[in-house]
């Protein structure tokens, strides 16, 4: 696959409603699909892209959140969530124009790999805690707007079909 050609499903598409699969494979092919997610998430101005943004079902998101580095993460799962939570005003790559505060733990620990295969984990706080929650949902075939409650979300979602 050629870098650079990744395009972003948006909102609607039923991909975005389905659940990724694991990725059993740490090859070229794979370096090269992170190295376009990337790509994407620059060309886009975001702080996180999930694999199946880009069309693919594959368990994979890419952050690069303010004041911190790039990172990947393939297989993640969250281990441990803060009991304190927060609200913070998210939007989304796949659901353009549209922004709403979301109650989140305010800090996550996370196990993956990178693109290499090797394992890591740690604790993610603050901008980055929230980025990589609201890339997991996306995993399983979660949006942003899903922890809305409903009349806000038919409110948001109904200006969002007007625009589309």
């Amino acid at each position: 696959m050629a870098t650079g050609t990744l395009q972003i499903i948006t909102m609607g598409d039923p991909l975005l409603r389905k659940r990724s699969e694991a990725v059993t494979g740490f090859d070229d092919e794979l370096k090269d699909f992170v190295k376009g997610m990337f790509e994407a998430l620059e060309a886009n101005r975001g702080v996180g892209l999930a694999a199946v943004q880009v069309g693919s079902l594959r368990r994979i998101f890419v952050t690069r959140a303010v004041r911190d580095k790039a990172r990947v993460f393939i297989n993640p799962e969250i281990l441990e969530t803060s009991i304190e939570q927060e609200p913070f005003e998210e939007g989304c790559l796949s659901v353009p124009g549209v922004n709403a505060d979301v109650v989140r733990p305010s800090s996550v620990r996370i196990q993956a790999w990178n693109e290499k295969g090797r394992p890591f984990s740690f604790t993610a706080q603050g901008m980055l805690a929230r980025v990589i929650q609201h890339e997991m949902d996306h995993l399983d075939g979660i949006l942003f707007v899903d922890h809305l409650d409903a009349r806000m979300r038919d409110r948001l979602l109904a200006s969002y079909s007007s625009r589309s």
